[in-house]
């Protein structure tokens, strides 16, 4: 470390914070799935210095937030959760968040700040890093630290997906990163972990706002949700053309899932950028991913590797998808299908009788 960094370390009391994030009072899952990477972020700085703690915390803010909710973090990791609650942190906006968030963070000075690559996460950690005047690194698919330094080592795609970028911050503190959601499975509960809930009444002074909350309306639209889906079926470039798509979306409706695809599918204009999966698309876990003529480029692994059964079918033995596939088909997809999803018709049928 240059001696400003060191400084800056030492004035810091290494907890590593995520940032939940809460709709209407109950948390949503990337909460939970942000507190696995800070699990091993807190590990890594023990390791480095066993004798300075390093505690999970886990920070929220909103109105009327679940107590349910705050004790299933303790049980998905955290040491400690700063619950924040006041009429005007119902919803995020971002100047109230912002100033109220970063009030925080000055007092408290943790090491870390991580939070999602959400709509929420996008939006309040570049403003909020520009207050506090320190590093923010985007879209991370990677979080470690460096056992020389203590930094923190966020890895991120770049030039458009097609190289992975390693970024540290060296001189200021919080190290602050958004990640990508469902990039990490998150850690098992564990009923019997206790932790301390610290509640905080806000200055009412920061709550002030320019923006007004008008209401909310989704731009998720044919069927492209990927990211939430238990289920989904991806094409790739082996299907040849833009009419051949329609299997990918014949075997989705078969199997209730969603539709996804890969870069090369979406850049030939077979499908929609939001079905798309991948480092410069989404991340998913599914518990079923079944893949279409698609090879397997590192760069759509990335983006479905953590899936909990994968599928692959491609004419190409040597092809990479096969590397991370539990079940593969070596074959003609256009033959293969019919007959699956005859099979799939069947089993439903059957079911529905029984």
């Amino acid at each position: 470390m240059t001696e400003n960094a060191n400084t800056q370390a030492a004035q810091t009391t290494r907890e590593v914070w995520t940032l939940a994030e809460q709709e209407e009072g109950r948390l949503r899952p990337v909460s939970y799935e942000l507190l696995a990477w800070g699990k091993r972020i807190t590990d890594k700085l023990k390791g480095i210095d066993p004798e300075r703690p390093a505690p999970l915390c886990s920070v929220v803010l909103g109105a009327n937030v679940d107590r349910t909710d705050v004790q299933e973090l303790i049980q998905h990791g955290a040491d400690k959760v700063y619950v924040v609650e006041a009429d005007g942190l119902e919803r995020c906006l971002v100047e109230p968040y912002a100033a109220v968030l970063g009030n925080l963070l000055t007092e408290r000075k943790p090491e870390v700040m991580i939070a999602a690559a959400t709509s929420m996460g996008r939006t309040l950690m570049p403003y909020l890093a520009i207050r506090l005047t320190t590093g923010l690194t985007a879209d991370c698919t990677g979080l470690d630290v460096d056992e020389e330094t203590g930094n923190l080592v966020q890895t991120r795609p770049a030039i458009g997906g097609n190289i992975l970028a390693t970024i540290v911050t060296a001189h200021h503190r919080p190290q602050m990163a958004t990640v990508r959601p469902h990039s990490i499975r998150p850690l098992e509960r564990d009923e019997g972990r206790t932790g301390e809930v610290v509640e905080i009444e806000p200055d009412a002074r920061l709550l002030a706002s320019k923006v007004e909350w008008v209401g909310f309306r989704s731009v998720e639209q044919d069927d492209a949700n990927v990211q939430d889906a238990e289920k989904v079926v991806s094409g790739g470039r082996g299907l040849k053309r833009a009419e051949n798509f329609e299997v990918v979306r014949d075997l989705a409706q078969s199997l209730g899932a969603a539709v996804g695809a890969s870069r090369d599918a979406v850049d030939r204009g077979w499908v929609s950028y939001p079905h798309q999966v991948g480092l410069s698309g989404k991340t998913v876990t599914p518990r079923l991913y079944v893949a279409l003529g698609i090879s397997g480029a590192i760069q759509h692994l990335a983006g479905m590797k953590t899936a909990d059964c994968i599928v692959a079918i491609n004419s190409d033995p040597d092809a990479q998808i096969f590397q991370v596939a539990d079940f593969g088909v070596v074959g003609d997809l256009f033959e293969f299908l019919p007959v699956l999803k005859e099979e799939i018709e069947r089993r439903k049928s059957e079911e529905e009788q029984a």
